[in-house]
C-alpha cells in the first residue's frame, strides 16, 4: 500500500496533549471508526479463532473482509484498567487506574480528545466502567458500574433513566441511533462498548434454549492440580469450589431449598429486573432444568461437570446475541454507505476461561486471559487482509486510531501504531516482547499481583508480596502452561536473558515496581 496514504499533521503535540493540526491535504477522507469492544470475550468462543463451540458469522465477517490479529494481548487483564489503557495508549501505573478500585482521571490526554481537535465526533454507548464522568465525548450513554443484562439503566448529562429490553440489543439501537443524528459533514469515532459476556452470562430469552441439549468437552487440564504453581492454587475462581449455583448458575427454585452465598444477589438483582414477560419466558425454560438438577442429586465430580455445562451454555448463548448485534452493526454502515470509509475494530477488554485450569474468570497472565481477540476491518484503500501474527496490546488501540485520522501521536503514548502491519509491512523495529502487570489483590477471586514478560514462545512471570515466586513456561512445548520450568537447569539462560529483558521493559515503561528478586 502507498504510505503516502498515512498522512501526519503539521503540528505534534505534547505529552500533556497540547491541540493536534489536521492534515492541510489528504487524498483521502479522514476514516470514520467504530470501535466495538466486548467484555469477557474469550478468543475461544470466536469462530474466526475457534470453531470448536460456537460459529460467530458476524463478528468474523470483520475478519473475513479485514484482519485478524493472532497474538493480540492486554496490559493488565482486568475491566477497567484494560479500557484506561485503550483510552490512553498507557500502562496501568502510568494512566493511574490499576484496579477497579480506583477512579479514571479523566482530565488525562486520551485518544477521544484528540480526534475532537481535528474535527472527529466522538461517543461511547455501553459500558464505561471508569467511576469518573466520560470526556473527550460529543455524546455518551453509559451503564452504571457493570450494568445489567435486562432492563438496564443508562446514564447520559441528563441523568440515569431505565431501559426496557436487553442490554446488548439496546447498545447497538443506541448506536445506531447516533450515527443517524450526527452531524454528516464531520468523521466521527464511535467506541459501542457491550456489557456482555461479564458474570452473570444471562442470556436473551429467544436464545434460552440455544444450547440446551449440547454437551461440551472438557479442557484437557479442567481438573489441574496447579503442581508447581502456588498463586494457581490460591485463587478462587475455581468452577468446582467458586462458581455459584443460583448467582452464575440460575438455579433459583422455588422452594428456596437450593442455598448459596449469592442467592438474594441473583434472586433482587438480575433476575429481579425483569419484566413479567421476561420472566415468564425465562422460567418456562429455567423451570424445568432446576427439578431436573434437584431430581439429580449430583455430588462430586458429576456436580463438577454439569456446572461446567451449564456455564458454557449461559455463556455461549450470550455471545449469540453479540454476534447478532454486529451483524447488525455492519448492516447499518453497509446500507448508509459508510463502509468504504469506516474502520471497523472488534476485541474484548480481556480473554476468559473457559475451563482452562479448572476456571472461570480472567486476572492471571496465562494464556486464556492474557490474549483477546482482535479483528479489524479498514477502508477499502487500505486493502488490509489476512492474519497477523506479530505481537501487539491494547495499548496499541489508541496511536492506532490517531494515526488513522492523521495525527502525530504525542511521545507520552506507550503504545505502538499498528498501520505499519495493516499496510503488509514486517517491520523490523517491531517488539520482540510483551509487558503485563496486575495489581488487583487482595480483592475478587483472589488471584496474586504480578508482573511478567511475553516473547514469541517463552513466558516470565513473578509474583510478589505475599506470593513470591517465579513461574516460566516454554510456549512451543507447553501451550497450557501447565509446566513451571523456573528451576530447570536447562532453562538457566533463558530464564537469566528473560529478567534483563523483563528489567528493560519495567525501565521503558517506568514501572516503579521493580523487585530485588527480579535482578538475581
Amino acid at each position: 500500500m502507498n504510505s503516502n496514504l498515512i498522512l501526519f499533521c503539521g503540528m505534534a503535540a505534547s505529552a500533556a496533549g497540547t491541540a493536534v493540526a489536521a492534515p492541510k491535504t489528504a487524498p483521502h477522507k479522514q476514516p470514520n471508526i467504530v470501535f466495538i469492544m466486548t467484555d469477557d470475550h474469550s478468543y475461544q468462543t470466536l469462530s474466526a479463532y475457534d470453531r470448536r463451540f460456537i460459529k460467530t458469522p458476524g463478528i468474523d465477517r470483520i475478519a473475513d473482509e479485514g484482519v485478524l490479529f493472532t497474538n493480540s494481548f492486554v496490559a493488565n487483564s482486568i475491566c477497567g484498567p484494560s479500557r484506561a489503557c485503550m483510552l490512553t495508549g498507557k500502562h496501568s501505573h502510568i494512566n493511574g487506574f490499576r484496579d477497579n478500585r480506583d477512579q479514571f482521571d479523566g482530565s488525562q490526554q486520551t485518544f477521544p480528545k484528540l480526534l475532537q481537535q481535528v474535527g472527529y465526533q466522538t461517543a461511547i454507548i455501553g459500558k464505561w466502567h471508569l467511576k469518573s464522568e466520560p470526556t473527550g465525548f460529543n455524546f455518551w450513554n453509559i451503564l452504571p458500574d457493570q450494568g445489567n443484562y435486562y432492563n438496564p439503566d443508562f446514564i447520559d448529562k441528563n441523568g440515569k433513566k431505565r431501559n426496557e429490553g436487553y442490554v446488548t440489543n439496546l447498545i447497538t439501537d443506541f448506536s445506531i441511533d447516533w450515527m443517524k443524528q450526527r452531524d454528516v459533514s464531520k468523521p466521527f469515532c464511535l467506541l459501542v462498548h457491550h456489557k456482555a459476556v461479564h458474570r452473570v452470562w444471562m442470556p436473551e430469552t429467544k436464545y434460552l434454549k440455544l444450547f440446551k441439549d449440547q454437551k461440551f468437552p472438557l479442557p484437557s487440564n479442567f481438573y489441574d492440580d496447579y503442581a508447581g504453581r502456588t498463586a494457581a492454587g490460591k485463587q478462587e475462581m475455581s468452577i468446582i469450589k467458586d462458581m455459584d449455583l443460583v448467582y452464575d448458575l440460575k438455579m433459583l427454585d422455588k422452594e428456596n431449598e437450593i442455598q448459596s452465598p449469592y442467592r438474594k444477589a441473583y434472586q433482587n438483582g438480575e433476575y429481579a429486573r425483569m419484566t413479567v414477560e421476561q420472566r415468564k419466558a425465562w422460567d418456562v425454560v429455567y423451570d424445568p432444568i432446576i427439578e431436573d438438577f434437584k431430581a439429580r442429586n449430583l455430588s462430586g465430580k458429576e456436580l463438577t461437570e454439569w456446572k461446567y455445562n451449564r456455564y458454557m451454555q449461559d455463556y455461549l448463548s450470550c455471545v449469540k446475541s453479540l454476534d447478532d448485534n454486529v451483524a447488525r452493526l455492519l448492516k447499518y454502515l453497509d446500507d448508509n454507505g459508510l463502509a468504504e470509509n469506516t474502520v471497523v475494530v472488534y476485541t474484548s477488554d480481556q480473554g476468559f476461561y473457559m475451563g482452562e485450569h479448572g476456571w472461570f474468570d480472567k486476572r492471571f497472565m496465562y494464556e486464556e486471559s492474557f490474549r483477546t481477540p482482535l479483528l479489524m476491518r479498514l477502508p477499502k484503500a487500505y486493502h488490509a487482509h489476512g492474519k497477523i501474527s506479530q505481537l501487539v496490546q491494547n495499548i496499541d488501540y489508541a496511536p492506532t486510531f490517531l494515526e488513522l485520522a492523521g495525527i502525530q501521536f504525542p511521545s507520552g503514548i506507550q503504545g505502538e501504531s499498528l498501520l505499519p502491519l495493516l499496510k503488509g509491512e514486517k517491520p523490523d523495529h517491531w517488539r520482540k516482547s510483551l509487558y503485563y502487570h496486575f495489581y488487583e489483590f487482595p480483592g475478587e477471586h483472589a488471584v496474586r499481583r504480578h508482573f511478567g514478560i511475553r516473547t514469541d514462545r517463552y513466558k516470565l512471570i513473578h509474583f510478589y508480596n505475599d506470593c513470591d515466586t517465579w513461574e516460566l513456561y516454554d510456549l512451543k512445548k507447553d501451550p497450557m502452561e501447565m509446566i513451571n520450568l523456573i528451576s530447570s537447569l536447562k532453562y538457566a539462560e533463558i530464564v537469566k536473558n528473560l529478567k534483563i529483558e523483563l528489567s528493560a521493559l519495567q525501565e521503558k515503561y517506568n514501572d516503579p515496581i521493580r523487585l530485588k528478586s527480579q535482578a538475581e
